[in-house]
């Protein structure tokens, strides 16, 4: 398994759907993740430290694993077949035992970043879905997600190599 992070959300400009680019931290390879735009919204807003008076459904899953004493461990990408995307959640109950739970991407990563757990990729998941980032530095990719975000271009640009 390898360690990923959040490194941005993007929208696709041909689908206008929300994709994350997930990057391993221990090499250049990335994953884009097409999710839903009421996930996008709830990982945008935890990245940016937004509150809201009431409880978006991720923050209602967190404060109910936490009333119930539970923890969230990581969470871990951990298949992908025609292109979808599986996930599980790694929960911690009470007592000490943990439980997998199945469940989207989206709601796996939105809730990763409120309870600060790692994020996992399988091997299987990398070799099948991973790319190497184009961007010779950190420099040069915030300068992309700033400015420029032009998914379509940036799949063109993967794809010539």
């Amino acid at each position: 398994m390898r360690e990923a992070e959040i490194k941005a959300l993007l929208l696709d400009p041909v689908s206008h759907a929300p994709v994350v680019f997930l990057k391993d931290r221990h090499s250049t390879q990335t994953i884009l993740i097409q999710i839903g735009e009421a996930e996008a919204i709830s990982i945008a807003n935890e990245l940016q430290n937004k509150e809201f008076v009431r409880p978006l459904s991720h923050d209602l899953m967190k404060k109910i694993i936490e009333t119930l004493n539970g923890t969230v461990e990581k969470i871990v990408i951990n298949d992908i077949k025609e292109e979808v995307f599986y996930a599980t959640i790694s929960l911690r109950k009470q007592n000490g035992e943990i439980k997998e739970l199945d469940a989207r991407p989206s709601d796996s990563l939105a809730l990763a970043v409120r309870m600060g757990v790692p994020i996992y990729v399988n091997e299987d998941v990398f070799a099948a879905a991973a790319f190497e980032s184009p961007f010779s530095d950190e420099d040069e990719f915030q300068d992309f997600i700033e400015q420029k975000m032009d998914l379509d271009e940036f799949k063109k640009f993967i794809h010539r190599r």
